[in-house]
């Protein structure tokens, strides 16, 4: 595997940011590589991923790059501030980094994936756009922002607006009624893990079953334990096994 820094001024943050790259060897540049963009959770940053688990050496072997940005504690939002963090993760950053390297520009290449905040975004990211993502994998996500408002109401003012009220793209639920509305094959995969002693297990099962309601079908994995990397770090080998490489 080969692991690569890139530090660029992204236009959609308004300021320079990082994005983590791991690639497998021996890549044949006239077949294009699936790509996985793997979001971070509120208290990390783009280098977690690397440094609690060992996400490098399970995708070792797979014909698979895992791209790993920086979102900040944005919850993947574009800002009242003007921060796109949205427009960032889902148009500029795959669009600058299939332009840099030699992986897919097709959706059937495409995924996203992400623990807690970077679940939600993950999430937020396919179910907006299922036209960008084939599959979305979340592991311990936030699956409703009104946790934030009650638990943290200035980050929550800071990401959406103190009076804000959860809508598209910000409403989990709603995103997935429009993607059930779309042909089968228009919809990505689905994957959805979360801890039984979680303290977000209960809207985890909530989405869970409202995705099930929709006929949306995702792949659901459960097990002890809460919100730790001692899981993601198994569970994202889980992901990998699962992605339609």
């Amino acid at each position: 595997m080969t692991h690569a820094t890139f530090r660029f001024l992204a236009e959609s943050l308004g300021k320079a940011t990082q994005v983590e790259v791991v690639l497998p060897d021996g890549i044949d540049r006239s077949r294009p590589i699936p790509a996985l963009y793997l979001l971070h959770g509120l208290s990390d940053d783009q280098t977690l991923w690397m440094r609690r688990t060992s996400i490098e050496r399970y995708a070792d072997g797979r014909r698979l790059a895992v791209v790993m940005p920086c979102g900040d504690r944005s919850f993947y939002s574009d800002l009242p501030d003007g921060s796109r963090y949205f427009a960032y993760v889902t148009e500029e950053l795959p669009d600058r980094m299939e332009a840099l390297l030699p992986i897919s520009r097709e959706r059937a290449g495409r995924f996203v994936a992400g623990l807690s905040m970077g679940g939600w975004g993950a999430f937020k990211s396919a179910l907006n756009r299922p036209d960008r993502y084939a599959a979305v994998a979340g592991l311990s996500s936030v699956c409703d922002i009104g946790w934030l408002r009650e638990g943290n109401p200035a980050l929550y003012a800071a990401d959406f607006g103190a009076d804000y009220e959860p809508a598209p793209p910000n409403d989990l639920f709603a995103a997935a009624e429009k993607a059930a509305a779309l042909p089968p094959a228009e919809r990505p995969a689905l994957f959805q893990y979360c801890g039984e002693d979680d303290f977000l297990w209960k809207d985890n099962l909530r989405f869970r079953d409202h995705l099930r309601a929709l006929g949306l079908d995702p792949h659901w994995e459960q097990g002890p334990g809460g919100h730790t990397w001692e899981n993601w770090d198994e569970r994202i080998r889980h992901v990998l096994d699962w992605l339609p490489l």
